[in-house]
């Protein structure tokens, strides 16, 4: 497990300082305006990322994780073929919208369009990778969608533009994905979509509206923030993101490899569940708040240098937001073992209220003080939230223990 984890958190830790590098590139590019347009491509492309694992590589990792080689590679195929259509039908819905609507905010849509279906298959490699216990390729695979994406910001730069930062991200995507093919050895099968969403339906159906609730949630945020106090407050937003980059990369390293792992101690030793997901919650919130403490110790001038003009308004954002991630990592673990357990309906259930709870006190917040009363509304809500999960959790283990699961499908 320990080798397992240590590769998750690399291959997070290459992504997010990638993604890291990208945004302070692009907000010491552009300013903050255009950085705010930048950034509301990027929470649309996390909105189509969770439709793509809620209905693709969701059901991979709870189902197939641990799994005969076999399996594994029948599975691989059809759920990157399915995350490649998922890609390819909503770009072509965003390079429409994009071209149509024109201005600042169209061409950047129209080029996330483009480079959609190149971002989803890589994501799907990553999963699939983690999913048969071979960490280490998804790693190889991100650090060869780093090294290309020098390069493509290089070429970007000299453009000027948001739509040149899509694609030049895009386009490094595209040639991981690429490699995730030759890789695994697996060729995404589209023509098998179909048949994986049949199969996978009574799992991919609560998964997606689950995922979709976590970024769409943000999505709206982000929106109505802009509507409310301006695009610019969207980029202060996303430049106290960028603050808890680090430690965002440790959280969704863990993400990875929580869910097989949990499948795993439930498969291995149930009465272990409760535990591993208890010290999991725990040890994330600990250490953002530990995060939390050294920001605040970074001196102004080291942050300018950093983020440019944007440090100014997001370093006013750092208490509130870290106390949103803390909020955050407490209902981690027990989001995994509701996974682990294939307990769809009832994560779903906390996932929508959570979702709920997020837009409510980031618009609410935002219309009593703008960006600082966003993050102050989103953390009051995350904490409320990770209760919501424990409950369901608490439950969902006393329905275990009356009722054991079946086995999970292998083929």
């Amino acid at each position: 497990m320990a080798g397992r984890l240590s590769w998750g958190l690399a291959d997070q830790a290459v992504c997010s300082m990638t993604n890291f590098a990208v945004g302070i590139y692009v907000a010491r590019s552009l300013g903050l305006t255009a950085f705010g347009v930048f950034s509301l491509a990027w929470v649309t492309y996390g909105v189509v990322l969770s439709v793509s694992r809620g209905l693709a590589t969701d059901p991979l990792v709870v189902r197939f994780s641990g799994v005969p080689d076999a399996s594994w590679r029948a599975a691989a195929a059809r759920s990157s073929g399915t995350a490649l259509c998922v890609g390819g039908g909503i770009g072509l819905v965003c390079l429409v919208v994009g071209l149509g609507l024109g201005g600042r905010v169209g061409p950047a849509f129209a080029a996330l369009g483009v480079v959609l279906p190149g971002l989803l298959l890589q994501d799907a490699w990553r999963y699939s990778f983690f999913a048969a216990g071979t960490g280490k390729k998804a790693c190889v695979n991100d650090l060869l969608g780093a090294l290309a994406l020098v390069p493509a910001l290089l070429l970007a730069a000299r453009v000027g533009s948001v739509e040149a930062f899509v694609l030049a991200w895009g386009a490094a995507a595209a040639v991981a994905a690429g490699y995730g093919c030759f890789q695994s050895g697996i060729r995404p099968r589209p023509d098998r979509a179909r048949a994986w969403l049949r199969e996978q339906r009574d799992l991919g159906s609560r998964y997606l509206v689950e995922n979709v609730g976590v970024s769409g949630a943000s999505q709206l945020r982000a929106y109505g923030l802009g509507a409310i106090v301006g695009v610019g407050a969207v980029g202060v937003v996303r430049g106290a993101e960028l603050l808890l980059g680090p430690f965002l990369a440790l959280l969704m390293g863990l993400s990875l490899v929580t869910v097989p792992e949990a499948a795993r101690v439930l498969r291995q030793a149930p009465h272990r569940l409760a535990r591993f997901c208890l010290l999991l919650s725990g040890g994330l919130a600990a250490a953002a708040l530990l995060w939390g403490v050294a920001l605040l110790l970074v001196p102004d001038r080291a942050g300018e240098l950093a983020l440019g003009d944007v440090w100014g308004s997001a370093s006013d954002l750092i208490v509130p937001a870290v106390l949103g991630v803390a909020g955050s990592g407490l209902g981690i673990g027990a989001a995994a073992g509701l996974r682990a357990l294939a307990a769809a309906r009832r994560s779903l259930r906390a996932q929508l209220f959570a979702s709920a709870a997020y837009v409510g006190g980031g618009l609410g917040g935002a219309a009593a003080g703008g960006a600082v009363g966003s993050a102050w509304g989103v953390a009051a809500a995350t904490l409320c939230s990770s209760a919501v999960w424990w409950l369901q959790l608490r439950s969902a283990l006393r329905e275990h223990h009356r009722n054991p699961i079946p086995e999970v499908r292998t083929s």
